[in-house]
């Protein structure tokens, strides 16, 4: 299907409503206020569509200083967000390019995410990997200023090195489950030998131990997971750089 209008007609409203109906949540603000008309006090997304030969029906409600409400063939989920892992919708728009052209973080985010919804299991991991880390530098910090010991530290180190193995493991096979695809995509559009490259070293123990005396000094954890980076390539180019924004 194609939308086609002038200014201000609605497209992307259109294709902003689709999201947030079939992920619980608008690619471009998470302000849920925002999604609402000037002057209206809330607002309701209705899809309705089919499924392997089942029908599907999804709805979204949004009022003005409350929580969104969602729920599938009417049944309520607890939340809207839920709704992503019922429907795969992809959407792209011209700030995604931040995926090639960004930082670090932007890329570790989308890839975690994409890991999310290839291993619904693991969706979780970065997250989890995310709150044990900051409980470590905050430890870091606390033994910095006195009031905390390294014994203390010690069971954030090895949670911290437990969940970041994982998370590079996971990284790795979400990755390569997604490069051939990549590739294969990407030939189509003329762009020859693409190729996603995610190289990292699995964090351990040991490993952030023997770093412990430069990560109390900066007051956080120098190597992981949450520093780590995917390339994204053609040969031997590096798209972030050598990419058309075309």
């Amino acid at each position: 299907m194609l939308v086609v209008g002038p200014n201000g007609a609605g497209k992307t409203n259109l294709l902003e409503s689709l999201h947030v109906g079939t992920q619980g949540f608008s690619p471009r603000t998470r302000n849920d206020a925002n999604l609402i008309r000037f002057g209206r006090e809330g607002a309701r997304i209705a899809l309705h569509g089919n499924r392997a030969g089942s029908l599907v029906e999804l709805n979204v409600v949004l009022q003005v200083g409350a929580a969104k409400r969602a729920s599938l063939n009417g049944a309520r989920l607890q939340a809207a967000e839920q709704l992503r892992g019922e429907v795969a919708t992809l959407v792209f728009t011209p700030d995604r390019l931040v995926v090639v052209k960004g930082g670090p973080a932007a890329r570790r985010a989308y890839f975690d995410r994409a890991l999310g919804r290839g291993t619904p299991t693991q969706a979780a991991l970065p997250a989890e990997y995310g709150a044990a880390l900051a409980q470590r530098n905050a430890s870091l910090r606390g033994i910095s200023l006195g009031y905390s010991t390294r014994e203390a530290l010690r069971p954030w180190t090895e949670r911290v090195a437990d969940l970041g193995a994982k998370l590079v493991a996971a990284r790795r096979d979400a990755i390569a489950a997604l490069e051939p695809l990549f590739a294969a995509r990407a030939g189509e559009l003329g762009l020859a030998d693409a190729a996603l490259r995610y190289e990292a070293d699995s964090p351990s123990a040991e490993s952030l131990e023997a770093r412990l005396e430069r990560d109390l000094d900066r007051g956080a954890t120098g190597a992981g997971p949450h520093l780590d980076d995917v390339e994204i390539l053609a040969g031997a180019r590096d798209l972030r750089t050598f990419g058309s924004q075309g």
